[in-house]
């Protein structure tokens, strides 16, 4: 659906199940030029997007993605990349000497990256599709860039799974602007005000279903112990360090 100017800022949703329409390439290439008019670092566009829509790629990408049924039951896939090889190419075809192989101009490139995927991702549902963020990318980067052939310097960061919605979907809960709003200077919120930010999450009947099936006291239990636990966080963390300092940006080394 598409939605009013008025309705759709606290009323998207996120969308995982689509339909059998076909998003056509003119409307995809639409929406990308006009994302690519998001503000970028030095008007650099630090950044490309691979459009994946052949069965047996989007069958190998899928176990990258945990098989998660947003990106099964996806017409396809969109993986957003923070690239300096294109920027680096033009300097190496143009006598200019770059030294974009460190730690701070990936973060430039991952910077430009996100902010082109979310405006991507705003005009496409203004244009009635669906989409859903998937949180896996950097989790298995190098599995993406094998499959997908990610020369040096391109590092998968975002993956989007976009189509018409088979249905509206949910709209998600989130915590009230108090908790993120700092007047002037960061202040430090005390055990009862962090307890009120998130007593809605905790009421919901979702909330209370998470604890009982896995087991837990508190919601919180759920993120640290089930969902994002240390273990994986640490494993995931290394896989990507290493292979972002072995695809061309290299990390500051103590």
């Amino acid at each position: 659906m598409k939605y009013s100017d008025n309705s759709y800022w606290c009323n998207r949703r996120t969308i995982r199940k689509y339909s059998d329409i076909e998003v056509s390439d003119s409307l995809l290439n639409e929406i990308i030029e006009k994302a690519s008019h998001a503000p970028t670092t030095g008007n650099m566009q630090l950044y490309s997007v691979i459009v994946t829509r052949d069965p047996e790629t989007l069958a190998a990408l899928y176990p990258a993605h945990f098989n998660q049924p947003a990106a099964t039951g996806a017409p396809l896939l969109l993986t957003f990349c923070a690239d300096f090889n294109r920027f680096c190419h033009w300097c190496d075809i143009s006598d200019a000497d770059h030294g974009y192989n460190n730690f701070q101009s990936f973060m430039t490139a991952v910077i430009d990256t996100v902010i082109f995927t979310q405006q991507f991702v705003t005009i496409a549902e203004r244009e009635g599709l669906g989409c859903c963020y998937l949180g896996t990318t950097t989790y298995n980067a190098p599995t993406i860039a094998e499959t997908l052939q990610l020369p040096e310097r391109v590092i998968p960061i975002c993956t989007i799974s976009i189509g018409w919605p088979a249905n509206e979907g949910a709209i998600s809960d989130r915590l009230p602007v108090s908790a993120i709003i700092h007047q002037e200077k960061y202040h430090s919120s005390t055990d009862s005000e962090v307890a009120q930010f998130y007593a809605y999450k905790e009421s919901l009947p979702e909330s209370a279903g998470f604890i009982a099936e896995n087991g837990k006291k508190t919601l919180a239990q759920v993120f640290t112990d089930i969902r994002y636990n240390r273990t994986n966080n640490e494993h995931f963390s290394r896989l990507f360090y290493d292979f972002i300092d072995s695809h061309g940006f290299p990390f500051p080394k103590k």
